[in-house]
Parts: structure tokens; sequence; C-alpha cells
């Protein structure tokens, strides 16, 4: 995340690029420990914005479900799986699979009782950047089309949701991609992407 990081820093934005530790904590214990020190890197910045990626948005929405925030701005998510992803329903009895993936990956899968499933909709400003192109041809076997590898773009969306853009990237790069950065920098700013 360092590049967009940078550039949302170049745009005047306090920016806390926070990591946590996803393959070895569920993801109700990332979002109720990582989320909270992630904020206050951020000091008395308000309003605050998300910029999140893959199972980051994820965390959030559970944090978001359980918490309130008076001063929560946007929120731009990178490629989330908010349905959970077909990847995780063809693969977690696969040997190894969790070892890779840790605990809050398992949670993943598309079931109705699912964790990214039970959350709820989005009651806050959210825009969401879907990928449509892999380099990983296997994985994409595993999910419908279109999708980015990881992720089919029906599995990004969420209800509640703001704005909705698919754009030609893969989950793994998308948010080094310029034309990414500059649809968050313009949803962070206006609510909307450009379609």
């Amino acid at each position: 995340m360092g590049k967009l990081a940078k550039a949302l820093e170049e745009e005047g934005y306090i920016v806390s690029n926070y990591d946590y530790p996803s393959t070895r904590l569920d993801i109700e214990a990332i979002s109720e420990l990582h989320v909270t020190k992630a904020l206050e890197a951020c000091g008395s910045a308000k309003p605050v914005n998300f910029v999140t990626h893959s199972l980051g948005g994820i965390v959030l929405r559970r944090f978001l479900s359980k918490n309130r925030l008076t001063e929560l701005g946007r929120v731009v998510m990178l490629g989330p799986p908010n349905k959970g992803s077909e990847v995780v329903d063809r693969l977690k009895n696969v040997p190894g699979f969790e070892l890779v993936n840790g605990p809050a990956g398992m949670q993943l899968g598309t079931e109705d009782d699912s964790l990214p499933n039970s959350i709820g909709p989005v009651t806050y400003p959210v825009g969401i950047i879907a990928g449509s192109s892999t380099f990983n041809p296997f994985l994409s076997l595993m999910l419908p089309n279109p999708d980015d590898g990881k992720v089919s773009v029906e599995r990004t969306k969420v209800e509640g949701m703001t704005d909705h853009v698919v754009m030609p990237v893969t989950h793994t790069f998308m948010m080094k991609n310029d034309d990414v950065i500059k649809q968050v920098k313009l949803f962070l700013k206006t609510g909307e992407f450009e379609h």
C-alpha cells in the first residue's frame, strides 16, 4: 500500500499505513486489536477515511458493525470479499491452505453464515473497486467471471454501498495501479467514482 499511501500524503491526508498479522488471528481479533491501533496512529485527524485492500475491508466492516466512529468519513475498499470467495470454499480442506491464509482467511467462505455474509449492510459511505484481470488462471477457474484472481466482481459488492467500479486490474497489485489511485482520491474527495 506504500505507493497509494504516498499519493494520499501528497494530497494532504495524514496517512496511517497500518499492517496487521492477517495470518495469525481471526477477523474478530484483528478488528478489535488492530483497527483501534490504526485509529490511534491517525492522531487528531478528522474526518477519518479508510482505504482497505482485500481482507482489510472485512476487518473494517466487522469493526464498524460493533463500534461507532463519530469522525468517520469515507471508505474505499479494493477487491474486498464482501460476500466471501469461492477460492476459500474450494481450498479450505486442502492441506496447508490454513497455514498460508491463517484463521482470518478461513473465515472468507461464501456460505450464508460466513463472517463476511453475517456482518450485514454498510451504513456509511463506501466505494468499492473490483478488479477484472488475473495473472493466476488456476484460481480464476474457481471463480465466476469476471474476477481479479481471488474474488469475483459480484462478490465484492455489499448492500448499502455508495458506488462500485470495475477496473482491469489484478487483486494482488491493484493498489499500485495509477488509475486505481486516481479513483481512490476521487471517491475520498467527492463520494463517487469516475465511470
